[in-house]
């Protein structure tokens, strides 16, 4: 017996197929990519993205045939939506959260509602980067499309949907249009009257880890998979990731090291929502019942996919033809000592605290005889001093971090762990599936389908850990000097932002 676990995330998908015990049985990838049809648009094919969805699945299912599976359960990405028609057919491309599109409704948006009112509601500040801006500028700009779509599903609904089930949303997913309330577990009047969008166009909302219906046959026939099984509600990515790597009570974080960098505090009473508005947390169900998250996060992963694209292609090129991690032969150039160049990582636009649009990276300190390696270690350390201000600023809201829990492609080096640990002065625990979010959907799979009693269960009989990373204390105190110079950038960027805008 085993359990299917799918992650779908902004640049490929996963599956992983795990025994009762957390052993991976089998597991497959696919890369794509979203496109940019427009300067400042940026959107997934949906059918192009659902293809990849459906080989990496019935590879990874090929790993059952010794071990048929019991359930299902999808991870996914956050905010963005795919419109899709009653039969399960997707109509349109899947517009990501830092799509520009949707900005000119922020300044109506805030006349009508604060942000004190609108997190007392549902845990979030106002932004381009949620759900409801795409939707409002969907219902305008494509209205024939927005009159035929049936539902609105966020990525892990939408692959559910597709697989057979009912058209749902978890609590977690919902949490990222701007439209649901966290107290009440629905979606929000108010808020639907605020945003003057109607409640037909999304589903209804469902807690992680529960049945939400049952896999199809044809496409069951065609992926390879026992017919009528269970397919169970997953959860945002990051929950996921917290559920697959033992991050469900109060007191570790999972720091997740992926297409986003991306820490994730756990705990079980929602903070003032002053703290919480004055450092830009936002405040989510977990995909564990009674717990909520909050998000600190910069595109990191991503940061350092165009490191190598730009410094390594031809590397790269090489690596896909031999097989070997392109990645790993990287962070092997990466010098042990702190690096003596200061990178502002604001590539694109950034999460937690500030939440920056119009910003610009910056690498400072280059010389004829710098390295790549330690321009990519530099990199490394800018992306979590960015992290670090807001780990800083936690005491101020009662949220209480003691321990990291390392997860996603990046946590398979031991080197970039090591910068984490030393920078952000914690220990760092990396568990033996570096995978944690397709893990994280299998034990969903299980609690929902009854394999466990309960999620902890799950939990304890899925989650290894393999080893820990304690501070350098040397490398700290270097690290505070070189944190404090990092600090110093931005302000400088700012005043030359400001510059050009005035030519």
């Amino acid at each position: 017996m085993s359990l299917l676990g799918i992650d779908i995330g902004t640049t490929g998908c996963k599956a992983g197929l795990f025994s009762e015990t957390g052993r991976l049985l089998a597991s497959s990838y696919r890369e794509y990519d979203y496109t940019r049809p427009e300067a400042g648009w940026a959107e997934l094919d949906t059918l192009q993205a659902w293809e990849m969805i459906g080989e990496t699945v019935g590879e990874a299912a090929g790993g059952a045939s010794r071990d048929p599976v019991q359930a299902l359960s999808v991870s996914s990405l956050g905010e963005a939506v795919v419109p899709v028609s009653r039969d399960r057919s997707p109509l349109g491309p899947s517009l990501l959260n830092f799509d520009a599109r949707g900005s000119e409704y922020l300044p109506r948006l805030r006349e009508r509602l604060d942000d004190v009112g609108l997190y007392s509601i549902n845990g979030n500040t106002l932004g381009n980067h949620y759900s409801l801006t795409k939707l409002l500028w969907l219902k305008d700009y494509q209205p024939d499309l927005y009159r035929q779509t049936y539902k609105f599903l966020h990525w892990s609904g939408f692959v559910s949907f597709m697989l057979g089930a009912e058209p749902v949303v978890d609590y977690s997913l919902a949490n990222r249009t701007l439209l649901f309330d966290l107290e009440s577990r629905e979606w929000a009047d108010p808020l639907l009257e605020w945003a003057g969008l109607g409640r037909d166009k999304l589903p209804d909302t469902v807690p992680s880890g529960a049945v939400i219906g049952q896999l199809s046959s044809g496409i069951a026939r065609k992926l390879g998979l026992p017919d009528g099984i269970p397919i169970v509600s997953g959860g945002h990515d990051q929950c996921c990731n917290g559920v697959g790597c033992g991050v469900v009570k109060p007191g570790s974080a999972m720091y997740g090291m992926g297409t986003y960098l991306c820490m994730m505090p756990v705990y079980t009473r929602r903070p003032d929502a002053a703290a919480m508005i004055d450092r830009g947390l936002n405040t989510e169900h977990h995909a564990v019942a009674g717990q909520f998250v909050s998000f600190i996060y910069n595109q990191g992963g991503a940061l350092v996919k165009w490191f190598r694209d730009t410094f390594a292609a031809a590397d790269r090129d090489k690596a896909r033809l031999t097989g070997e991690s392109i990645y790993s032969r990287l962070l092997a150039e990466v010098p042990k000592s702190p690096s003596r160049i200061t990178v502002l990582p604001h590539f694109a636009p950034t999460g937690p605290p500030r939440f920056i649009d119009d910003s610009a990276g910056v690498i400072a300190g280059l010389k004829l005889q710098t390295s790549r390696g330690e321009i990519l270690k530099a990199i490394l350390e800018g992306m979590t001093f960015y992290l670090r201000e807001s780990l800083e600023a936690l005491p101020g809201t009662g949220i209480e971090i003691t321990d990291f829990r390392a997860v996603g492609g990046g946590s398979r080096s031991d080197t970039w762990i090591q910068i984490s640990a030393d920078i952000l002065n914690r220990p760092f625990v990396r568990p033996k599936t570096s995978e944690a979010g397709v893990l994280g959907a299998a034990i969903l799979a299980g609690v929902g389908s009854g394999v466990f009693p309960s999620l902890e269960a799950g939990v304890s009989s899925m989650v290894e850990l393999d080893k820990t990373f304690f501070p350098d204390e040397a490398a700290a105190r270097r690290y505070d000097e070189s944190f404090a110079l990092y600090r110093r950038l931005w302000p400088l960027m700012q005043d030359y932002l400001r510059t050009l805008g005035r030519r």
